[in-house]
């Protein structure tokens, strides 16, 4: 991992001008991909890293020390990456995969190492990420299927080789899949990413139209989508949270060097701030490092801490920014000031799936002996 951290100065000085036009971080990407980072969850026999969930979230943690926005478009493309080299032929016959479904991860596991770059098409305008209450729909044809629909939030929209797709079917609402949709005809991007924080994301929504072949339905078999996310909550919640402790981490950091330079750190107020930001930040931290050796481990209560871990680090990454900003001053509310910026993407955190509120509730009704994926009411977690 100490190639990441070599790339953290540079990502913060490119990550300004990236913030004021909204572009996309080619350089940075180049870099993952001279690094093989884009193949770092692909199994070594295939050509990665074979990276442990641990590893990733060190890798995410540095990324979101550099530019938030690289760290979550490099983190969907490693929940597809991630995700699919997880789950082996076994498990996904369990889960209902079909035949065909290991020479299919193994070449989409393969271009990735080679620097293919994956984007996560599931959120929509007025649903979110809750999978049960979206638009996109899909039919068989005589070839395989067609899909037709809009998605948002779709980071890194435009710049990937593929997108993974989240649809229901048009002939039976309950049953929810996943398709591998390549670039190219039928998938237009509308430029529509103009937001406070994470600008450097791209995150456009997509409009899709698009005949696919029978081998772009993912794991070979319909209505996997959702026991997977029940499965693989890390995938779903916990990744997002190592970018924005990594945020929370570099708000800090900027921050200590601001104070020192204007002789702000002789004053006990800022340095309680910042020893406050720094226990909070180091709090997040250890939440996720635990949460990800859980995941390792297979662990059954590794679920539960990926909820915590995305709590506490939308949380904390909101509360150290402002904080930091506060401690260094008016000066630091300028357009160009580095900790302006970071506040804004640190916003981010705890409205990104699954929210602040809902990581609540979830480890709430857990607390209280109940399922928090059943006992909700009408109202379902996707």
């Amino acid at each position: 991992m100490r190639q990441v951290r070599r790339l953290v100065e540079g990502m913060r000085e490119r990550a300004v001008e990236l913030d004021v036009d909204g572009g996309f971080p080619s350089e940075d990407f180049r870099l993952l991909r001279a690094n093989d980072l884009l193949g770092v969850m692909v199994p070594t026999e295939l050509g990665g890293l074979g990276a442990s969930f641990s590893d990733y979230i060190e890798i995410a943690y540095h990324l979101g020390r550099g530019n938030g926005a690289v760290g979550l478009i490099f983190n969907m493309h490693a929940c597809v990456t991630g995700a699919l080299a997880a789950v082996s032929g076994d498990v996904a016959v369990e889960l209902g995969a079909g035949d065909g479904y290991p020479v299919e991860r193994d070449a989409i596991l393969r271009a990735a190492a080679k620097g293919s770059l994956y984007a996560v098409a599931m959120s929509e305008r007025g649903s979110g990420a809750r999978l049960t209450a979206m638009s996109t729909r899909y039919h068989r044809t005589a070839n395989g299927f067609r899909i037709r629909g809009s998605k948002s939030f779709v980071s890194g929209a435009g710049h990937a080789d593929a997108y993974l797709v989240a649809a229901r079917s048009a002939d039976d609402d309950r049953i929810v899949s996943q398709f591998l949709v390549p670039a190219g005809d039928g998938v237009t991007v509308r430029r529509t990413w103009d937001t406070m924080g994470m600008r450097a994301t791209g995150s456009h929504d997509l409009d899709l139209d698009v005949e696919l072949p029978e081998t772009a339905l993912l794991g070979g078999a319909e209505n996997l989508t959702l026991p997977v996310a029940e499965a693989a909550p890390h995938w779903m919640i916990a990744s997002y949270a190592a970018v924005y402790v990594g945020v929370a981490r570099s708000a800090i950091e900027i921050a200590a060097t601001d104070a020192t330079k204007r002789g702000l750190a002789t004053l006990p107020n800022v340095r309680a701030r910042i020893g406050r930001a720094d226990a909070a930040c180091a709090a997040a931290h250890a939440t996720l490092v635990e949460a990800a050796r859980r995941v390792d481990d297979g662990d059954p209560e590794a679920g539960l801490w990926a909820w915590r871990a995305k709590l506490l680090a939308g949380d904390a990454a909101a509360a150290v920014t402002a904080s930091m900003m506060e401690a260094c001053g008016a000066s630091s509310i300028r357009r160009g000031h580095p900790l302006e910026r970071l506040f804004r993407d640190a916003r981010c955190g705890a409205l990104q799936p699954a929210t602040s509120d809902v990581c609540a509730d979830w480890l709430g009704v857990a607390a209280l002996g109940g399922d928090p994926y059943r006992d909700t009411g009408k109202e379902q977690r996707w």
